[in-house]
């Protein structure tokens, strides 16, 4: 596809034909497998498409990298190990020892720890606000000292939602860098880029790949300067997709669009179920107009995803048990998947947060709501309620 239909297409054509021509040599339409380490040259320095080893480059990666940042409307993308790799090569390319970082105040646990126990002993001050506060991010800013605002929208596991474009004029008056996690929205629901953030972090183990059979992470930045400081240090820190990786991180975007509709679907149904439970205590969506961040996110966001939070009323206890009792909803971290997830944040993808001020309820429960039927997902926590 030449940049020119590219620019003009959709985010599903995009999705399938963005980042790759067909192989020259057989015609494949699907991007190779190139499980290589090294490539010969022609001659001292005469790399054949600028393959010389494949933690700098691979043709499997670099189809992945292509799609992504099509996706995202970005100048390039990068493709990463997980999610926190891609998050720590960010870091270290933008950021430096005494530098000051402003972080969502209910962070995914994983981020939380990321700052908190490594770029910290690095020299990096990190200081929590609510997303959904523009004021209050605006009184975390340090000037002088704050390179980048940091940004999950939806959050992880209270799916608070932060304005965007509201951030990123405030970081940019700061002279600070907006970097917003679009992992639960995925590329097909929320464009950040195109609202003014200036990077774009995704764990594709989630959305993105959507089987749960690959771990991984991405950056698509706007700036091609940021690019190369981006470009040098995923090279020189090392912590790459490896090709089987990328190929089935790739073959999950093709899918994205028709995946995620069913995914919101589903979400849709589920709250509906649980606003009438009498054992629910609140339903955590953005997609329900008495959801604080409601306005925002319709105003942002294509559809409002597959991500439902919700408390019980019997306390931690009653939590823990509707967790162990269900069957269709698997008992698992991580989400995006094409089956439902069910989790305890409290306890399992937050506990590195318990006893700070990024807390969870103890009664929390979040659901990944999964592209089954939705009749079997609605019995399925009926029982677990009961």
């Amino acid at each position: 596809m030449t940049q020119e239909h590219q620019n003009k297409s959709g985010f599903e054509t995009r999705a399938i034909h963005a980042g790759y021509e067909p192989d020259v040599m057989t015609g494949a339409v699907i991007p190779p497998i190139y499980a290589t380490s090294t490539y010969k040259q022609d001659g001292v320095g005469g790399m054949r498409g600028g393959y010389e080893y494949s933690r700098s480059a691979n043709p499997t990666r670099t189809a992945l990298e292509g799609v992504i940042a099509a996706l995202e409307g970005g100048e390039r993308g990068f493709a990463f190990a997980s999610g926190l790799a891609a998050e720590d090569t960010l870091v270290r390319a933008l950021c430096r020892p005494g530098d000051h970082v402003v972080i969502p105040d209910d962070a995914y646990g994983g981020t939380f720890r990321l700052f908190d126990k490594v770029e910290q002993v690095w020299g990096l001050a990190h200081s929590p606000a609510p997303v959904s506060d523009v004021a209050a991010v605006t009184a975390a800013i340090r000037p002088g000292e704050t390179r980048i605002v940091w940004v999950e929208t939806p959050t992880n596991p209270l799916l608070n939602i932060g304005d965007i474009e509201a951030l990123a004029n405030v970081a940019h008056d700061a002279g600070a860098l907006l970097v917003v996690d679009n992992t639960f929205a995925s590329p097909y629901l929320q464009q950040p880029l195109g609202l003014g953030a200036d990077i774009v972090v995704h764990s594709t183990t989630k959305y993105c790949g959507g089987h749960s059979d690959v771990v991984g992470g991405a950056l698509v930045v706007s700036d091609l300067d940021m690019a190369e400081k981006v470009a040098f240090h995923q090279n020189s820190m090392g912590a790459v997709a490896g090709p089987f990786d990328a190929f089935l991180t790739h073959r999950g975007l093709k899918t994205l669009g028709v995946r995620m509709d069913r995914h919101c679907d589903n979400a849709e149904k589920v709250v509906a179920f649980l606003e009438d439970h009498p054992k629910v205590a609140d339903v955590i969506y953005p997609g329900l107009a008495a959801h604080p961040g409601h306005d925002v996110a319709k105003r942002q966001m294509k559809r409002f995803g597959g991500i439902v939070s919700f408390r019980v009323t019997g306390g931690e206890q009653h939590a823990l048990d509707v967790c162990a009792k269900a069957e269709v909803f698997t008992l698992g971290e991580s989400l995006g998947g094409v089956e439902s997830l069910i989790e305890h944040p409290g306890r399992m993808t937050h506990a590195s947060v318990a006893g700070t001020d990024l807390e969870v309820p103890a009664d929390l429960i979040r659901l990944s709501v999964g592209i089954e039927t939705a009749d079997d997902l609605l019995a399925d926590l009926d029982r677990a309620l009961a």
